[in-house]
């Protein structure tokens, strides 16, 4: 059986007159794009554009809600109360949907950002009221979720569609956690590494930490993010590498935990 992997990055990240990441380059290379939803990133404007440009380039769209911190890039940890993550998660994924539509397209999944993806993959009932949010305004969305962490364990308690991720541009620690952005390693910015890294956990169907542990997980698609200065090289290095070991590069399925 052939292996298949799905390839997305986050993006939409610009903000007005300030401009963040090579969207339209990463478009010709990924299958799903993650698209900022205002709070954290992106502006209606930027969000129409890059979404315009995924349904003409046919690249499965997704909201990318995350924290209001325009000043953190949503990487500031915040603590909230269920409802007013709900709410603020609900909002995005509404405006995501509706942007979506009206430019002839169609959300087809979400996936959390920065610090409220990182502490939602460490929290459960976190996480729970995240999607519990996002499907109370999709229940059809395909949840993107951080493969063998809480994250994770919190879609299949809902039982809902879902797409379990692993990072091109990022260092695991023990847990499935990413390592923090603070120390060093912790983001990879040498496209070859990224793209051996991951033929190597797709092939092998786990995470790889930086001690060497093998977590066996589930693997759907890969993220590398948008805003890191080597993105389209990273993006560009991995598709070729994984097509080249013979790993099909397409947009995951979507389909339920057991």
């Amino acid at each position: 059986m052939t292996l298949s992997v799905d390839l997305n990055a986050d993006m939409g990240e610009s903000f007005g007159p300030w401009s963040k990441g090579d969207d339209p380059a990463l478009l010709d290379i990924v299958t799903s794009a993650n698209v900022a939803c205002g709070m954290h990133a992106g502006d209606p404007d930027v969000m129409a554009a890059t979404m315009d440009t995924a349904i003409k380039r046919g690249v499965g769209i997704g909201a990318h809600p995350g924290f209001a911190d325009l000043q953190g890039f949503g990487r500031q940890r915040m603590k909230l109360p269920a409802d007013s993550l709900g709410n603020l998660v609900r909002y995005q994924v509404g405006a995501a949907q509706a942007m979506a539509r009206a430019l002839g397209g169609e959300m087809r999944h979400i996936k959390l950002h920065g610090a409220m993806a990182n502490m939602a993959s460490e929290d459960k009932e976190m996480a729970l009221a995240c999607y519990r949010a996002a499907l109370s305004v999709a229940p059809d969305v395909i949840v993107m979720v951080m493969a063998g962490t809480a994250q994770e364990a919190a879609a299949s308690e809902l039982g809902c569609h879902a797409a379990c991720e692993i990072f091109a541009d990022r260092a695991y620690n023990d847990d499935a956690t990413l390592v923090d952005r603070s120390l060093p390693g912790a983001v990879i910015h040498d496209a070859n590494l990224a793209a051996v890294r991951m033929v190597k956990m797709v092939k092998a169907g786990a995470i790889i930490t930086e001690s060497g542990k093998e977590i066996t997980t589930r693997i759907d698609t890969i993220c590398l993010h948008g805003d890191t200065p080597e993105a389209v090289d990273i993006a560009r290095e991995t598709r070729r590498a994984l097509e080249m070991a013979g790993i099909k590069v397409a947009q995951f399925t979507g389909l339920k935990l057991r």
